[in-house]
């Protein structure tokens, strides 16, 4: 049997999915017997989960680069160059989030599974001839925000995302990007944070830059509950909301002074004071 350095090195030829529906070692074809038949799509992070036994992804790639410093382990398929950002992205096809690395991401953040494979979808594209996938989250122009554990994108055009829970509700909460959307999801289910009313709408600025394209839409509101960042940048926007809308305006997230955003409330993860 290979050692567990030996199949990530290269003793293996692996093959996965597409027009290849098995996977070969490549010492067993001299024996004509094929090994580790998986008979499902995936890449070398892929088959470091299925040999380490474990879906935590940077555990990984930890594991592959110790065990075989050689293996181009950035040939998982997340993240384009930044020349690459810029170049139209093509051959893009939307499902639902099936897959195991981005399900673990998800998992990394806190959020519930439940919730992450409700509200969000898994796409696949092409870029330069290279093929990438991420998470995906839509916003109301028929764009969709991207997320990776080393990729933040877009497929334009750029929105803001809404949720309207009634037709008749007069407050929403505020978020300025999906995972803060998601994490209240969360804590919401958790019973960790109750809700700051009954059945608001759900607004995701998708950038703080957005903030503009959502005052038309804010104005209908009488009670906006603001879960932006606790940064300069969020607090400023909470500022101008006040400024500009009849709306009373509340900054959720100065009862939360040590954390950076609501991902970060729900990990528990405090910066210094």
């Amino acid at each position: 049997m290979l050692s567990t350095e030996s199949r990530m090195r290269g003793d293996m030829q692996v093959r996965f999915g597409g027009r290849y529906g098995k996977t070969y070692c490549r010492k067993a074809v001299r024996r004509s017997v094929p090994s580790l038949r998986l008979a499902r799509s995936g890449d070398i992070i892929d088959l470091g989960i299925l040999i380490y036994h474990t879906n935590d992804i940077s555990r990984v790639l930890k594991l592959i680069e110790n065990a075989t410093p050689g293996v181009p382990v950035k040939a998982r398929t997340f993240l384009p160059s930044s020349e690459e950002r810029n170049e139209i992205l093509r051959n893009i096809q939307i499902g639902a989030l099936t897959s195991v690395a981005l399900k673990s991401y998800l998992a990394s953040r806190g959020i519930d599974m439940e919730i992450g494979i409700r509200e969000c979808w898994e796409i696949h594209y092409t870029c330069r001839g290279r093929a990438y996938f991420a998470i995906g989250f839509p916003n109301i122009a028929g764009g969709y925000e991207m997320r990776s554990p080393y990729y933040k994108g877009c497929i334009a055009p750029k929105d803001i995302s809404v949720t309207n829970t009634t037709k008749t509700t007069l407050a929403c909460c505020l978020f300025e990007g999906f995972m803060d959307f998601l994490s209240y999801l969360t804590l919401v289910k958790q019973g960790k944070l109750p809700p700051p009313c009954r059945q608001p709408d759900l607004i995701v600025l998708n950038s703080v830059n957005n903030l503009s394209k959502a005052l038309s839409r804010l104005k209908a509101y009488k009670k906006i509950y603001c879960f932006l960042d606790n940064d300069d940048a969020g607090r400023k926007a909470v500022d101008l909301l006040r400024e500009m809308n009849t709306a009373t305006v509340y900054n959720v997230m100065e009862a939360f002074p040590y954390y950076k955003d609501v991902n970060d409330l729900l990990r528990d993860k405090k910066r210094m004071p």
